[in-house]
């Protein structure tokens, strides 16, 4: 029986539509071979939106993606729009989605491929196997609590103020988005918060405690932030699925990113309660290298790959898109940020034909 879905397409920024039409080519060939078809409605978002429509978030972008079974979005910004004001930059619209989309949880692997080893800067014997998931949660914690401002104290002194703050609900709800993550992969959860001097990471640590008896096929362990960020480093094989508020998730997430060596390879998911996700690259829009073929398209087919696992719930069709990157990457193939002695450099186009054979000759 044939699976039929709605997917609102941003390519956005700089690289995006290069490596945004690599990902569609990919998918629909996997979806062929799966029984799964695909209605794709493109939209405008970011710096390409508000030279159109003066708008980062156009109410008509916002519209389709709810509408949408899932959202794959490329890469938004350039130097063009960075001098605007800031409720006319392309990163605006990025945060009306996800708030347009409540988007609460964004996850973010940190992988390990075997044919790019050497890009880490760590020891191939530290990060050989690493195969981490940063479970962030999005919409909470110090960036989003009040009251936040900078205020004048009774003395005429300036003094800045963050808020972190978590309700019961919005660490529950992350809770279990990392837990059930957890149960996808190697059943290991690591939650982390600074219990020992934040009150707020205390309730954090209870109520993740109390949810782990809902999920006794997953082992659950804590850290403290600093221990954590320290451990990825020393140790990053300890970790499997990480989980950790909006604060120390911006950080950690980063630190397990760059064990891989190359930020070009990584994608990202956005999820919420229900409704679509977002799926997005986590590299930016490479404004200097757009319209020249040489963009790196893999982290956006990686992040095709999240969207049928972590959004539409085909893991069949995900496996097949990750073993067609790791072919092509095991065969020698590479673009020019990846590119090594004894490795072919293609373009963007070239390694989307190229992923496309492989594809088709499994």
């Amino acid at each position: 029986m044939t699976q039929s879905y709605r997917i609102t397409l941003l390519p956005g920024d700089g690289i995006g539509p290069e490596i945004m039409a690599v990902a569609v080519d990919v998918l629909k060939v996997v979806g062929q071979q799966q029984n799964l078809t695909f209605e794709f409605n493109e939209a405008l978002i970011g710096g390409a939106a508000i030279d159109a429509v003066e708008n980062p978030l156009p109410k008509q972008t916002l519209d389709a993606c709810k509408q949408s079974d899932a959202v794959l979005l490329a890469a938004i910004g350039g130097y063009k729009w960075d001098t605007m004001p800031r409720h006319l930059r392309p990163e605006t619209g990025l945060l009306g989605l996800r708030a347009g989309l409540e988007l609460f949880a964004n996850l973010r692997p940190a992988q390990i491929l075997p044919q790019l080893i050497d890009a880490s800067s760590l020891k191939p014997e530290v990060v050989e196997g690493v195969d981490i998931m940063v479970v962030r949660e999005l919409t909470g914690g110090v960036y989003f609590g009040s009251p936040k401002g900078v205020f004048s104290t009774e003395t005429g002194e300036q003094r800045g103020v963050n808020t972190m703050a978590y309700t019961v609900a919005e660490i529950d709800r992350i809770g279990r988005v990392a837990f059930e993550t957890a149960q996808k992969r190697g059943g290991k959860l690591c939650s982390v918060d600074k219990a020992n001097v934040l009150e707020v990471s205390q309730l954090w640590r209870d109520r993740i405690t109390d949810l782990s008896s809902e999920y006794p096929d997953v082992e659950l362990s804590h850290l403290y932030v600093d221990n954590a960020a320290m451990q990825l480093v020393r140790w990053p094989k300890q970790f499997d699925t990480i989980v950790t508020s909006n604060l120390f998730g911006d950080i950690l997430s980063d630190i397990a990113a760059m064990l891989t060596g190359s930020i070009g390879m990584l994608p990202s998911a956005s999820l919420g309660a229900d409704g679509p996700g977002v799926f997005e690259p986590v590299h930016g829009s490479a404004p200097d290298i757009a319209g020249q073929d040489k963009a790196n398209p893999l982290a956006q087919v990686l992040s095709v790959a999240m969207m049928l696992r972590y959004g539409l719930d085909q893991p069949a069709a995900a496996d097949k898109v990750e073993s067609a990157v790791l072919t092509l990457l095991a065969q020698g193939y590479r673009t020019g940020d990846i590119q090594s002695p004894g490795t072919t450099v293609l373009g963007c186009k070239a390694i989307g034909e190229t992923l496309i054979q492989i594809l088709n000759q499994g």
